[in-house]
């Protein structure tokens, strides 16, 4: 695995209180989507990976699926069990995927809730795949940012971006929803899964100047910033929000889901997860 993913995604750990205060929780129809294509019913039993403090694990465990959470940051892990304490079915488990002592064809369901890209790509596919029962479900969500909401705010904060983060290309701009690729090749090419389903929902959150720039300190690549440039975006952010759009601005989303079935033959072991596991 890469060593900068390996290092960014170890980086949610030590904002978990703000994680669960800010992060936003995932559609109502993702959820209900998922529990019908992946034929989720009480009882049914999940593997999830990265569950942060839960946003996706209490819902499930709400449907009566017991839900297997591994979560990478011990602090998320505590949040995400006390957001549990309701159903004492559903456990976290502390440690990485990759690492994670897990029975083959344990599970009528692995998902992964804006998880799966900080998982080593050599293995996330085939532990998956491993760890289901014939013709149980690999579910991915994935969340993007687009073009939507308060546009002109996201227009204008893009000259907050270049003057603070030198990475920020020129002129970039929020990409449309429907301009975002509908394949994602290590699961649709994967001969351990059938094609998947591929679900998607736009939504649109609205947020405070304070809750915005809370929000922004929960991605890797702010909470990635040096402590000086941090500062001076978020001091940017935070004036162009107040002074030209009455402190309130609206923020799009483009969330997806896909939902593939492991196929009915036997998973053949992958030499790197078989140490692991």
């Amino acid at each position: 695995m890469d060593g900068t993913v390996r290092r960014l995604r170890a980086t949610f750990d030590n904002i978990a209180a703000r994680y669960h205060a800010v992060r936003p929780s995932y559609p109502l129809e993702t959820v209900d989507d998922l529990r019908r294509l992946a034929e989720l019913r009480t009882g049914s039993r999940a593997l999830e990976i990265g569950c942060g403090t839960g946003q996706l694990t209490v819902p499930l465990a709400q449907l009566g699926v017991a839900v297997a959470a591994v979560e990478l940051g011990a602090a998320l892990a505590d949040v995400a069990r006390r957001n549990l304490a309701a159903y004492p079915s559903s456990e976290v488990i502390v440690g990485a995927f990759e690492d994670a002592a897990l029975a083959d064809e344990a599970f009528d369901l692995v998902v992964a809730a804006t998880s799966f890209h900080w998982v080593d790509p050599a293995i996330r596919v085939t532990k998956s795949a491993r760890v289901l029962r014939p013709g149980g479900y690999l579910a991915v969500i994935d969340t993007h940012h687009v073009a939507g909401g308060t546009e002109q705010f996201f227009r204008d904060a893009q000259d907050c971006y270049e003057m603070w983060d030198p990475a920020t290309p020129p002129g970039l701009r929020l990409p449309t929803a429907g301009s975002i690729p509908v394949s994602k090749p290590d699961i649709d090419d994967s001969p351990l899964f059938e094609q998947a389903v591929l679900r998607r929902y736009v939504w649109e959150a609205e947020y405070s100047t304070s809750d915005y720039l809370t929000l922004m300190l929960t991605y890797s690549g702010h909470l990635a910033l040096p402590s000086a440039q941090q500062n001076g975006l978020l001091d940017c952010i935070g004036s162009l929000m107040d002074s030209r759009f009455g402190g309130t601005v609206t923020k799009r989303y483009l969330t997806e889901l896909r939902v593939a079935r492991r196929r009915d033959r036997a998973v053949s072991r992958d030499p790197g997860a078989t140490a692991q596991s």
